[in-house]
């Protein structure tokens, strides 16, 4: 509660939009956490991130920040060093979570040589020629939202799919393609969230399938056995340890053989209508105003 009361008497910014790929889903986000506050009487503001970020947080006196941003320049440690300088508390991960975990590269690495399951992989840079065998997922290493992702499961498909990968980024991922059921966990500090079962109605989960409601169907909790959800939680919080994460994240993972293997890190959940923190949030009887007070009550500086 003196967290709470401290907190209503900071003016508070809502950063969110940017200029990443994720720009529009950034802006839902944003907007329904600006809502969520401004109806539970905390002193907020919406900013739309661009390059006069810096100008917009002395204009607008900002005190402390709630990240709405996804992806690049946002989710990547860029903004939350910019926060650091400027001596401004925000919410989530530090730099070097933030940076580590939206690097697709840098977390298999981390994550192979901790021996947490993640599906066998190889990093592309460049015009070197994809040699892996099928079928495989191929993805910017620097992206979110399955954005410029694509499943080859053809010879013929690989020029394709590894010339979309790299319209984003200039390093792309190779990794196994897993046919299991998608699951993922969110964590808030010490807080483990029900196991969310993730089933697309088109078998992929896509941009779209994320986005639009009724494309894919949510399980809470996931259909999993005991046994596995246990590992996916020790596997969750051992990466959410390891990666030095902190504020709300979750970790999403695909099942081979009743084991859970880590696809990918968001440090910066969505909080869209579709969005799987506050499903799973939701499933334990809580609103979404006490999901967005309890975020920002975290909201620290990292270094």
């Amino acid at each position: 509660m003196n967290e709470k009361k401290n907190m209503r008497n900071k003016k508070i910014g809502v950063l969110m939009g940017g200029k990443s790929s994720e720009r529009e889903i950034s802006l839902k986000s944003g907007k329904a956490i600006l809502e969520s506050l401004i109806r539970q009487g905390f002193n907020a503001t919406g900013i739309d991130v661009d390059k006069n970020l810096m100008d917009s947080l002395k204009k607008e006196a900002i005190e402390v920040a709630f990240i709405a941003l996804h992806g690049k320049w946002g989710e990547d440690g860029t903004v939350q060093g910019l926060l650091e300088i400027c001596h401004i508390p925000y919410t989530g991960s530090g730099v070097l979570g933030s940076a580590l975990a939206m690097d697709k590269a840098m977390m298999k690495h981390i994550l192979s040589s901790a021996g947490i399951p993640t599906p066998p992989y190889k990093i592309f840079k460049g015009n070197e020629n994809v040699k892996f065998p099928l079928p495989f997922v191929i993805k910017p290493a620097n992206e979110g939202s399955t954005i410029g992702i694509s499943i080859v499961k053809k010879r013929q498909q690989i020029k394709e799919a590894i010339s979309h990968a790299y319209r984003y980024d200039r390093k792309v991922i190779v990794e196994k393609y897993i046919k299991g059921q998608e699951i993922t966990v969110g964590i808030i500090d010490d807080m483990m969230l029900p196991v969310v079962e993730v089933r697309p109605k088109k078998g992929f989960y896509d941009f779209e399938s994320k986005y639009t409601p009724g494309m894919t169907e949510y399980l809470v909790p996931a259909k999993i056995t005991r046994s596995t959800e246990k590992k996916a939680y020790k596997i969750a919080r051992k990466v959410y340890d390891l990666f030095e994460l902190s504020g709300c994240a979750r970790i999403d993972m695909l099942i081979e053989d009743d084991i859970p293997h880590v696809i990918d890190i968001n440090t910066s959940p969505g909080m869209t209508e579709t969005s799987l923190v506050p499903k799973a949030w939701g499933y334990l009887g809580k609103t979404f105003d006490e999901l967005i007070e309890k975020i920002l009550s975290g909201a620290s500086l990292k270094i």
